[in-house]
């Protein structure tokens, strides 16, 4: 009888263990296809640009610096790997594409460009696409993170060398700063 007790509880940590070891899988495989999926739409934003690029330099020739800085940032953005490191690339690259659409606004016949607004469409879509591969991504990474921290799931996770994930966070202060209205 003590022998089936003693067997019934191993069972049963060893099914708990189980459990637990599949949910943190599960979850690290989640925050991976989120990852990829902010992947895809960078890479889509990164293919945009050298058409931008082509399009703007005829119109904006003085503007080499701004011009260069945008190809510099796009070709260290497509060579990052690590979700921190690219987080302010890609920052740093947006603020840059701001700047440039910015410039654009004083050259009336670039704005009337069909190239030019296609491309600031496409652009702009694809912004949108990236906020909402961001939200699934760090949704995914809190909830893998959670699985981590929490007891009794931290015992499994450290026994299996479980590491928490980094969020994919937006680096530039101005972009968090809530505007401010006047009339």
């Amino acid at each position: 009888m003590f022998l089936a007790i003693l067997l019934g509880i191993i069972f049963m940590i060893v099914l708990w263990l189980i459990t637990i070891y599949n949910k943190l899988v599960r979850n690290r495989n989640l925050v991976e296809e989120a990852w990829s999926g902010i992947d895809v739409q960078l890479k889509r934003r990164s293919n945009l640009i050298p058409n931008l690029i082509e399009t703007v330099k005829g119109y904006l020739k003085h503007e080499k610096t701004l011009l260069s800085e945008v190809t510099e940032l796009r070709a260290k953005s497509m060579g990052m790997n690590e979700v921190g490191e690219r987080g302010k690339i890609e920052s740093a690259l947006g603020r840059s594409l701001a700047n440039l659409f910015a410039v654009a606004e004083a050259y009336p016949d670039l704005k009337a460009n069909q190239n030019f607004i296609d491309l600031q469409n496409q652009l702009s879509q694809v912004e949108d696409q990236v906020q909402m591969a961001r939200r699934y991504y760090n949704g995914s990474v809190r909830n893998l993170n959670i699985l981590i921290e929490s007891f009794p799931s931290n015992q499994v996770a450290n026994m299996f060398n479980f590491t928490k994930s980094e969020y994919f966070e937006i680096e530039d202060e101005r972009d968090r700063a809530v505007p401010k209205v006047k009339f």
